[in-house]
């Protein structure tokens, strides 16, 4: 896909497409009118003897120093090199992508007094196939994610490392095959193209898409595991739910009605009046899943179309200021906030595969298997959930409630976002087999109820884990089905499958 970087109006989804599938970035016309103003006014107020933070002084506690302008070129350049200083594996190409779109929109706000020249040029990198190579670790979320930032703008000047056609290589080479020249920095131009929160900003960007894929997910799961323990079905009814009308809430409503419509093992309640907790609950506990997503979609996509960054200029005022806005505070929060809504769905998922295996509970064979006792079944799957689920909760710790002080207390409050990001990321991939074991579970208990037929929704759903898993007659070795269902939750098979029969999970909380 192709986007147009205009400062104002690009999207999470925008951001993770070109990151992921490829594509073409450019400026808006306005964008490029915006920036060429702005690269007018900084070279009038440097002509004109303005102190100019981190253009004619040092930056952070360096700033008390006056550089002079002959010098502007060399101190942008040593301003990448010596924040160039992370450590740890390697980012993932596409967080990479991610956050040079990130970069380049902030640059499309005409605030941060780069030249068009080096705005085309960033974006050329990225055009051409250039992914930086860039450390994971080393940045505290403010000034933004300076170590990050730093890496990429390294392979900007024809230097540090970067994957150019399969092959890690040298900066400058990547740059020569491509046929881009590297880039001379100008006044501001070292810190205009590090200083913000774009890392952060790029890949929480993904981590929305990522998330909302799997809130469906869950959506999903939980109706295939109503559906099999026979749910009381009102439980879901809209009345219900309109009468405590939370948005997220009434919405898991109306899917998980639509996904198990038509169920005939749930028309046979035999006498029961109301299910437990995590069943009759479900979307009293991931409705709020959806209502904090699109709180954490606004505050992203905000700031992915906002200046970040420091010093600003304002050409209509011929005005520079340094201020703080740079800072991932928001950014942290809002994903420490996610993290743990996203955590709880695996935590609800965990109890539904538990039912499912319970006889108790369920009313079906021990641990969904016959001949109970030479046969364990599906018993230690929910071992694996319990140990993702449990893992999860120390995830879930919020970085953004620590701090640490730096560049001799100049810096003294971080954000410490960069932690939650990472901490976030695992949190996902655990959710995703946490589902994937719910379904694995939930279909091998529709199949002792045959030959009932479940719900529209989770009969496809069930279609597809049968696919790739069959059922289970005596043991074998499970960890291969495991995977696999993990695989269709993070991949979507099961959700385009489901989406196809019953349309679109919608969770624009336009559903009541």
């Amino acid at each position: 896909m192709d986007v147009a970087l205009d400062g104002k109006t690009v999207t999470i989804d925008d951001v993770a497409g070109v990151a992921r599938e490829g594509g073409v970035l450019s400026f808006s016309k306005e964008a490029e009118d915006r920036i060429s103003k702005c690269e007018k006014v900084v070279k009038e107020l440097v002509d004109g003897g303005e102190a100019i933070y981190g253009v004619t002084t040092g930056i952070g506690e360096f700033a008390r120093i006056r550089i002079d302008p002959e010098m502007g070129s060399e101190l942008q350049k040593r301003i990448i090199y010596s924040h160039a200083a992370g450590c740890g594996d390697l980012f993932p190409e596409d967080r990479v992508r991610a956050a040079m779109v990130a970069r380049a929109n902030v640059m499309a706000n005409g605030h941060t007094g780069v030249r068009l020249s080096t705005a085309e040029k960033y974006i050329d990198v990225f055009n051409n196939g250039i992914v930086p190579v860039v450390n994971l670790k080393g940045s505290v979320g403010t000034s933004g994610d300076l170590s990050p930032m730093s890496q990429l703008a390294e392979v900007i000047l024809g230097e540090g490392e970067a994957f150019y056609q399969g092959e890690r290589i040298p900066g400058g080479e990547a740059l020569e095959k491509a046929g881009i020249e590297p880039l001379e920095l100008f006044y501001k131009e070292g810190l205009g193209l590090i200083n913000g929160s774009q890392m952060m900003t790029g890949e929480a960007c993904l981590q929305l898409v990522d998330s909302r894929r799997l809130i469906k997910n869950a959506i999903i799961a939980a109706a295939m595991t109503i559906d099999a323990l026979k749910g009381v079905l009102k439980a879901y009814h809209p009345k219900l739910h309109e009468a405590r009308p939370h948005k997220g809430q009434m919405t898991t409503a109306h899917f998980l009605n639509r996904i198990f419509d038509k169920s005939e093992i749930m028309a046979d309640l035999s006498g029961k009046v109301q299910d437990g907790y995590s069943m009759r609950c479900t979307p009293q506990v991931q409705g709020p899943a959806i209502d904090i997503w699109h709180f954490a979609k606004d505050w992203i996509e905000r700031e992915l179309n906002a200046a970040a960054d420091n010093p600003l200029f304002f050409p209509d005022e011929k005005m520079h200021i340094a201020g703080g806005n740079f800072h991932g505070q928001g950014i942290g929060l809002s994903i420490d906030y996610l993290k743990i809504a996203i955590a709880e769905l695996a935590n609800l998922s965990e109890r539904h595969t538990n039912r499912l295996l319970n006889p108790v509970l369920s009313g079906l064979p021990d641990f969904l298997v016959e001949g109970r006792g030479i046969n364990s079944g599906l018993m230690v799957a929910q071992y694996t959930a319990a140990s993702l689920v449990s893992e999860n909760k120390m995830y879930c710790w919020p970085g953004s409630c620590d701090s640490i002080s730096v560049s001799a207390d100049q810096e003294d409050h971080v954000s410490m976002g960069p932690t939650s990001i990472r901490a976030f990321n695992e949190v996902l991939k655990n959710v995703a087999n946490v589902l994937g074991i719910e379904m694995m579970c939930a279909a091998q208990a529709l199949d002792f109820h045959a030959p009932q037929k479940p719900g529209i929704g989770t009969q496809v759903a069930y279609d597809v884990i049968r696919k790739h898993v069959e059922r289970l007659e005596e043991d074998r070795v499970l960890y291969h089905d495991v995977i696999k269902c993990g695989e269709l939750v993070w991949s979507g098979e099961v959700l385009d499958a489901v989406e196809a029969e019953i349309g679109e999970i919608d969770i624009s909380l336009n559903h009541k």
